[in-house]
């Protein structure tokens, strides 16, 4: 019942090695979620609002709900207005265009 002494002295403190060696594990799991998730998914990122920001009149663009069109007008307000058939226009928010077909090559100044 009683606590025995064997039980009741002080650890000792482990040595400034072993510390590092318990969080090497945990921070090697971090680079590995860094190089193989995160930086992949940042510089896609970096690349479709690359590809939204040159967005021009005249380039055929893909939706993310599959619909293609050509862009007929871009607005400053994150809207594009994309003609997807001959007199059918519709506006589309600029972060849901994936892809650009063809683009349009800009006017000669």
């Amino acid at each position: 019942m009683f606590v025995t002494p064997a039980f009741a002295q002080a650890a000792e403190a482990p040595p400034a090695g072993a510390v590092f060696a318990q969080f090497l594990p945990i921070l090697l799991i971090f680079v590995i979620f860094y190089f193989l998730l995160i930086r992949p998914q940042q510089k896609k990122m970096k690349e479709h609002r690359a590809l939204i920001e040159a967005l021009r009149r005249g380039d055929q663009v893909v939706t993310s709900g599959g619909i293609v069109g050509k862009v007929s007008k871009v607005q400053e307000d994150n809207m594009v207005e994309v003609e997807i058939a001959e007199g059918v226009k519709v506006k589309v928010i600029k972060h849901t265009i994936t892809q650009v077909l063809n683009k349009t090559e800009p006017a000669a100044s």
